[in-house]
């Protein structure tokens, strides 16, 4: 069972839903990145999304383009997101870390590499937006192999077919985009996933996540009544855009400065 796998059982025992934040590496500096980590998980974050930045990322919204386009500026790479991930691991060997991000900074690096990378950092899955199931089996394999979860999106416009091919290759947990467009849109429609939800659940019994539109307390806890896990990003980004480079930030000014997931943790479990 992987660390993803025992954390949803651990919270299934609970009655808790999970909380997983998405921050992108390298904004406004790999430094205060980890900090922000660790400030997350204090706040109540069940699993990490960390994003390695790249040049093109066609699936965000202008919020977390922009954080992209912050981390690009400082020259974080991929290989810079797993030292960062195995120094989060000198203190936390238990919050999961997913990675996240596009398809094209894994292919230059190798499969094997990246999932060896993976491994010895102590990343836990890797979600890639931009790789379709049809073209995933050979990195799939591999990460499956190195014992690495495979977290794929499926979206309200995914036929049947498809969605039985995604649920079938995925584990970790199934990411639903609950919306149409990319991260940071607006006009989340409850009704809408709770109907979709229902649809994912006759094809998987993997716990689901439901991600974009999510922007504050109150529609976290709309979604946690009806989803296993509330991802949230742009909402998050957006408090992260206003940290300085060049500033060392204690624990504590960190915590509050994301205060937000600790407002979604409480109402989520309210």
């Amino acid at each position: 069972m992987s660390r993803i796998q025992e954390f949803f059982a651990q919270l299934q025992i609970k009655g808790k839903k999970a909380l997983i934040p998405y921050i992108t590496a390298g904004d406004p500096n790999l430094e205060t990145t980890l900090g922000l980590m660790h400030a997350l998980v204090a706040n109540g974050a069940n699993i990490i999304e960390l994003g390695f930045p790249f040049s093109d990322p066609s699936s965000d919204g202008p919020v977390i383009q922009r954080a992209i386009e912050r981390a690009l500026a400082k020259k974080t790479t991929l290989r810079n997101v797993f030292e960062l991930v195995q120094r989060f691991r000198t203190t936390d060997a238990t919050t999961p870390v997913v990675l996240m991000g596009y398809l094209n900074p894994v292919e230059c690096m190798g499969y094997q590499t990246f999932a060896d990378l993976c491994v010895a950092s102590g990343v836990d899955g890797v979600l890639l937006v931009d790789m379709p199931p049809e073209e995933a089996h050979d990195l799939h394999a591999i990460l499956r192999k190195s014992k690495i979860d495979t977290i794929f999106l499926v979206a309200p416009t995914t036929n049947q077919h498809r969605t039985e091919a995604i649920c079938k290759l995925s584990s970790g947990y199934v990411y639903y985009v609950s919306l149409k467009g990319v991260t940071g849109a607006a006009h989340l429609d409850v009704d809408s996933v709770v109907s979709n939800l229902a649809r994912l659940r006759q094809h998987t019994s993997l716990p689901l996540g439901v991600g974009f539109g999510i922007r504050d307390a109150e529609s976290a806890a709309s979604i946690a009544k009806v989803a296993d896990a509330v991802v949230v990003g742009s909402a998050l980004i957006n408090k992260i855009a206003e940290l300085q480079d060049g500033v060392s930030y204690t624990h504590a000014q960190l915590i509050e400065q994301t205060a937000i997931i600790k407002l979604m943790r409480s109402a989520m479990d309210a």
